[in-house]
């Protein structure tokens, strides 16, 4: 590769069609990544400090917070510093380490959804053997198989997308590395690249969101079962959080990659909104629907007033 290669470093031309927006637009990104990694940081405290969340849905839910504050990191630090005014360049490896980075996170965070989902499933089907079925063993391999999943599917992309010669423009029209950005730029045949990584996200996030579909409709058919209607309430409340943070999640991702021929514009917000608006969304997502959570972060403020007055 290296005998080939003349592009050594890549420009960031920035989001489509914003010219003249770059002040709107760091305070706007700012304010959201600020938002997402105190959200997310609060989300992770309270469920390391609260006993009372050392479950597996908590486990899983503090793997996603996680998740989140590096999907974020991995686009939006550099996104900020060129819109304050710094260069717009990223060296070959930095560009190559976005796309791992951003493929590792978001396909992780895909399997992590369908785990989250199964954890839902055996808790309102099987509610008796629950702690049975997923005992900390299960969680342990359930969490490191989302990681080790997440990480060949981008060492596949990563690597089908960098092993080809870039020996012309060095200019990616968009505001991070991404395959459909840097692809165009590749001096030979394109062809099998694009259409492995159209495949392999496509089937990866269809295949989730399937296996997601088939747990909630058999999680849907167990709540109508149940007789009591506060014992429906509760079983639909611990669901419906995570219902709409796959909504949230699953919605861009599909009308990014599945659409043919998609708007610059249209697509950057729609990436924009997986980027950064949902990982923002699911600290308030799980916070507000959940009794548990809020519970903890009111120990956790309480607690943290009773140091400070002490001091």
């Amino acid at each position: 590769m290296k005998n080939h290669m003349t592009v050594t470093e890549f420009i960031l031309l920035g989001i489509p069609d914003t010219e003249g927006l770059a002040t709107v637009l760091f305070f706007l990104f700012s304010s959201l990544y600020l938002c997402t990694l105190l959200g997310n940081v609060l989300i992770l405290t309270a469920i390391c400090a609260s006993s009372q969340l050392h479950t597996p849905m908590y486990f899983f839910l503090g793997n996603l917070s996680i998740f989140d504050m590096g999907f974020s990191s991995t686009t939006v630090p550099k996104m900020l510093s060129y819109l304050a005014g710094y260069s717009q360049v990223i060296s070959f490896q930095g560009c190559a380490a976005q796309l791992f980075f951003y493929h590792f996170l978001g396909c992780t965070e895909t399997f992590l959804y369908t785990v989250m989902a199964y954890d839902r499933f055996v808790a309102i089907c099987y509610p008796l053997r629950y702690t049975v079925i997923m005992n900390h063993r299960v969680c342990f391999v359930l969490a490191t198989g989302t990681w080790m999943s997440g990480c060949v599917h981008a060492i596949v992309l990563s690597s089908l997308t960098f092993r080809l010669p870039y020996c012309g423009s060095n200019q990616v029209g968009y505001y991070f590395c991404d395959i459909p950005a840097v692809l165009p730029l590749a001096c030979e045949d394109t062809s099998l690249t694009q259409r492995v990584s159209f495949t392999n996200v496509g089937l990866v996030s269809l295949t989730c969101l399937f296996l997601i579909l088939m747990s909630y409709t058999r999680i849907g058919i167990s709540i109508m079962k149940i007789r009591s209607t506060e014992g429906r309430q509760r079983a639909f409340s611990t669901c419906s959080a995570h219902l709409t943070a796959i909504l949230c999640a699953y919605g861009p991702v599909i009308i990014i990659y599945l659409q043919p021929n998609p708007s610059p514009l249209l697509g950057a917000i729609i990436q924009m909104l997986n980027n950064l608006v949902t990982p923002m969304l699911n600290p308030l997502i799980y916070s507000l629907r959940n009794k548990d959570v809020k519970s903890a972060l009111r120990n956790l403020f309480h607690k943290r007033s009773l140091t400070l007055g002490n001091k």
